[in-house]
């Protein structure tokens, strides 16, 4: 899905230590940390792209920071999900939804001025940063 859309993925299920992001891919401009969830039914009226809560996002940003620290990237962060439903049965993909940009990191995580084109991402004492 995520080459279709032009993406390169550079990373699957990319791990240090406890943290954890499913993909990891790029543009020309963005790297993208991206969260896959597939499901075989929606829980109730809930899409499988609907159950990454509050903390699931601070893990991934957490794994996004020490990515970005640890490969040394210059490109501006972006957050998506993938919700996928399965057919138990056949294991058919019933259903596909990519949610770009699905949320943005909190404040005391990266402060991006977009209106300047300048972003940082602080990881412990190291910033990492760009300027227009």
């Amino acid at each position: 899905m995520l080459e279709k859309k032009g993406y390169k993925v550079i990373e699957h299920n990319w791990r240090m230590g406890h943290l954890e992001v499913d993909l990891i891919a790029e543009n020309s401009k963005e790297i993208v940390f991206v969260e896959v969830k597939a499901r075989t039914s929606t829980f109730g009226d809930r899409m499988p792209e609907e159950n990454v809560d509050e903390i699931k996002r601070r893990r991934i940003v957490s794994a996004a920071n020490a990515y970005i620290k640890y490969r040394k990237i210059e490109k501006q962060p972006r957050f998506d999900i993938i919700g996928i439903l399965v057919n138990p049965t056949s294991g058919e993909v019933t259903y596909r939804n990519h949610l770009e940009n699905a949320f943005q990191p909190q404040v005391r995580t990266i402060h991006s001025g977009t209106y300047s084109g300048q972003w940082r991402w602080s990881h412990r004492t190291k910033t990492i940063g760009r300027r227009r």
